[in-house]
């Protein structure tokens, strides 16, 4: 027997024929009343299996071959809808008719607008400040969130872009590394510095929240912060005395200040914090070690 036909006989020992009768043996549950039905192969009707590599629609490669269509080119259009509509109006529609292209073109580069708004965090702090190496850490620090409050204030709902959103690009990772680089300096450890760092960020991101948000619907109707911040005053002073004696004495101080003076107040507590937990490290690494039981302290 040759190679082709043994192997031919082979196969066929090892698979029925295709016109060969199968019959399932009594053992077999069937519905009842059911009669042993001889069943072929050419019954088996075929399992279709579902693709999992994507389907490239007609007309894709055009989207994708258009000129001059890069991710940094859809980054900075986002950017230009974000000033202009704000985050509620930044769209992956608004963004491509800013390109002039199809929606469906910036899918080659983002898979969607979370993609996109990681893009927008790192690009928003192309231009940030670090920490200034002249002064003191406290100086620096301090130099740097009033830098960053100003830098996020100049960008229409930054921080809200922003806030909470850790997108390791490269001007994000600069800015960490210039201020962890500070802090370290200073003397904190490890720890503490990456705790710090994050501390930082959240508090000027969080203060420019509240700073980029209406007070009230009176602001969105048209009314300034200070209208409205008077309008609070007046209604505080207003109130049963007996009931909110609190609110009715410290009416003036809880409307009057002005946004950058409650920023500079929360700033300088946080920095108070950051400097007596720097002291405290301070005292425990020069401590004198307790000496061993049974032992003679060296220092004696």
């Amino acid at each position: 027997m040759n190679i082709v036909a043994h192997k031919a006989a082979s196969t066929s020992r090892l698979r029925p024929e295709v016109n060969s009768s199968i019959t399932f043996p009594n053992s077999v549950s069937r519905p009842f009343g059911a009669a042993r039905v001889p069943l072929t192969v050419l019954d088996c009707k075929p399992v279709f299996f579902r693709r999992r590599w994507p389907v490239v629609r007609e007309g894709a490669a055009e989207d994708a071959a258009q000129p001059g269509l890069t991710r940094q080119t859809l980054v900075a259009a986002a950017l230009r809808v974000l000033e202009r509509e704000g985050i509620a109006g930044l769209s992956m529609r608004k963004v491509a008719a800013e390109l002039g292209v199809k929606a469906a073109s910036l899918y080659w580069h983002v898979r969607n607008k979370e993609q996109l708004l990681d893009l927008l965090t790192d690009e928003l702090m192309a231009d940030a400040e670090p920490p200034p190496r002249q002064g003191d850490w406290r100086e620096q620090l301090r130099e740097y969130s009033l830098r960053y409050r100003r830098h996020l204030l100049a960008k229409r709902d930054s921080a809200k872009v922003v806030a909470g959103r850790l997108a390791l690009g490269p001007n994000l990772l600069r800015l960490m590394e210039e201020q962890l680089d500070r802090l370290r300096e200073a003397g904190f450890s490890d720890a503490d510095a990456a705790l710090a760092n994050y501390l930082l960020g959240a508090f000027v991101q969080g203060f420019v929240l509240q700073e980029q948000s209406p007070i009230s619907a009176s602001e969105t109707e048209g009314a300034s912060r200070s209208e409205v911040a008077r309008a609070a005053a007046d209604r505080l002073r207003g109130l049963p005395e007996t009931t909110f004696p609190n609110l009715v004495a410290l009416a003036g101080d809880l409307t009057a200040p002005s946004m950058e003076d409650r920023f500079a107040f929360g700033l300088e507590r946080l920095l108070d914090g950051l400097g007596a937990l720097l002291a405290e490290n301070r005292a425990h690494s020069t401590a004198e070690p307790v000496p061993l039981e049974g032992k003679p302290s060296t220092h004696e």
